[in-house]
């Protein structure tokens, strides 16, 4: 999964309402979750024995990258596997702090002002990653408790209208309000 469809997802999910509530992970989740572990593990390997047979800073940046790619896969697939907004969240973080350092052995290859201007624009992607992955993480909540201020508000209209009633009629209304809005 690439950092655009874990964006993706992240968006659906919010979409969806379901960031804050996680009802637990199926059979079937667990079992894709263990899976990208194990593939994860073992792509580095493959990786790091390529890497093996370069030397200097472009094995360095082999290493980095093969690194970079299993914290990729792994946060990727718990993230799913949790599926909570602070699991996304943290996920994004990870994966962002592991292409920093992946950058900084990027960087470590020049010398001078290259290199320091290397260093700063990879800290800066840094921030801006973990900026982005703070400020979805806060409009989603937005979202969410905007939505439930709505859902109440209707629920108190719905209630009022239960008010021109009575007896038996007036239960039903108030017994159908409250299935509908799931209190």
């Amino acid at each position: 999964m690439t950092h655009t469809s874990l964006q993706i997802t992240l968006v659906a999910l919010a979409l969806a309402g379901a960031g804050l509530v996680h009802a637990g992970p199926s059979a079937e989740a667990k079992a894709a979750y263990t899976h990208a572990k194990d593939r994860a593990k073992a792509d580095y390997k493959v990786a790091r024995a390529r890497c093996d047979l370069i030397t200097g800073n472009p094995k360095d940046i082999c290493v980095a990258e093969a690194k970079a790619a299993q914290v990729r896969t792994v946060e990727e697939a718990t993230a799913l596997y949790k599926n909570t907004l602070k699991a996304y969240t943290a996920s994004r973080m990870k994966i962002a702090s592991a292409h920093y350092d992946l950058d900084k052995v990027k960087c470590a290859g020049l010398t001078g002002n290259p290199k320091d201007v290397c260093v700063s624009q990879a800290k800066a992607t840094l921030v801006a990653a973990q900026a982005d992955a703070k400020a979805d993480k806060r409009a989603i909540e937005a979202r969410a408790d905007a939505r439930e201020d709505k859902r109440e508000a209707e629920f108190k209209v719905a209630m009022e209208k239960c008010d021109a009633f009575a007896g038996a009629a007036k239960d039903g209304c108030v017994a159908a309000a409250k299935t509908q809005f799931a209190k």
